[in-house]
This record gives structure tokens, C-alpha cells and sequence, in this order.
């Protein structure tokens, strides 16, 4: 960005001389007022994006402490499986300490088959909450992204009108400049507008 600035402070001064000099001050605001608002863009974009880093760490987390919850109670159901068909297995013929003893080890099994289901339960919640953060976020910085490319457009177009002098080429840069802010405005105020085949074409 400061490379194309610099670019326009030097179309604008070389252009001094010519006679569209009021048409230069013009270039010159929308210039300086275009770099500001990227500006405001970046920061703000730099902490989504920090953000979304830690939503996405958050997320692969949870679901590698779900599958370690699984692991546990598939491990606890199998303990369940066995215990279980050991007790039918003896039948009448088991002892009653023996019986006592199997059945409070079915007992803390089961429980901890249920109390397994209930974290990964929870875990879920957690890990399908970070990622759905994570995609809301994906969508302003895809806001910020394509604000970016329209706003160093105009930024462009700009320079090369102080250089011509053609008015015409200041409108087009107008309309890229509009589009930019609406987009950045977008981000900063959490609307949902997307343009997604814009967004498909730079990602």
C-alpha cells in the first residue's frame, strides 16, 4: 500500500503544472482518505485473523480430546460387554461375594460408560461452537480481503487519473472506492453481505 501512495504523491506533483490542478487536490483527498480507511481495515482484519487462529486451534482440540473421550468409552462399554456376559456365563453357580463383586464392577463401568457420553457430549458443543465462530469470522475477513483488493484498486486508478487528467477514469475509481468501504463498513459492523463468487475467485 505505501509503494502505490507513493506512486500517486509523485503522479500528483509531476501534474502540478497542468490545468487540471483542482482535479488533483480531489485525487489527492480521495487518496488520503481511501489509505486511511485500509489502514483502519488492516487492523481491524489482523485481529480477526488472530482470532480465528485461536477459534481453529480451539476446535482441533476439543475434537482430539472427543476422540480421546470415545477411546475411554468404547474401552469402558467393552469392560461393560464382558463383565456382563461373565456374570450370565456363571450362572446360578456363581458365589454371592463373587456376584457382589461383578455387579459393582458392572456398576462403575456402566457409570463411566455414561459419564464418557456426557463429556463427549459436551466436548462437542465446545469444538462445533469454536468452529462455527471460526466461520463467521472467515466471513469478515473475507469482507476485509476483497475491501482491500477494491480500495488499492481505486488507489490505482486514481494515480493514473492524476497522471492523464481523465475525469472519467476518477469515477470508475470512485465506484471501486465505494465498493471497498461498503465491504470494510461490512466488517466492522458484523453484516453478513459476502460476495462469494468474489470471495471464491481469490481464495
Amino acid at each position: 500500500m505505501s509503494d502505490i501512495s507513493e506512486t500517486i504523491a509523485e503522479a500528483v506533483e509531476n501534474a502540478e503544472g497542468a490545468k487540471g490542478v483542482s482535479l488533483n487536490s480531489v485525487i489527492a483527498l480521495l487518496v488520503a482518505l481511501i489509505a486511511t480507511f485500509m489502514a483502519l481495515c488492516n487492523i481491524k482484519d489482523g485481529n480477526i485473523v488472530q482470532t480465528m487462529s485461536q477459534q481453529q486451534a480451539k476446535a482441533v482440540d476439543s475434537w482430539a480430546y472427543y476422540q480421546s473421550k470415545s477411546m475411554k468409552q468404547n474401552l469402558a462399554e467393552s469392560m461393560l460387554d464382558q463383565l456382563t456376559l461373565q456374570k450370565e456365563s456363571a450362572g446360578a453357580g456363581i458365589s454371592p461375594v463373587a456376584a457382589a463383586l461383578l455387579d459393582k464392577k458392572i456398576e462403575t463401568y456402566s457409570g463411566k460408560a455414561k459419564k464418557y457420553e456426557k463429556e463427549k457430549d459436551d466436548i462437542k458443543k465446545e469444538a462445533e461452537g469454536a468452529q462455527a465462530e471460526y466461520d463467521r469470522l472467515g466471513v469478515h475477513d473475507d469482507q476485509f480481503d476483497i475491501s482491500e483488493a477494491a480500495l488499492s484498486i481505486a488507489i490505482a486508478l486514481l494515480g493514473v487519473s492524476a497522471l492523464t487528467q481523465k475525469k472519467w477514469l476518477v469515477i470508475v475509481a470512485v465506484v471501486f472506492a465505494v465498493f471497498g468501504v461498503a465491504l470494510g463498513l461490512a466488517g466492522f459492523l458484523g453484516w453478513t453481505f459476502h460476495p462469494d463468487a468474489i470471495a471464491k475467485v481469490l481464495t
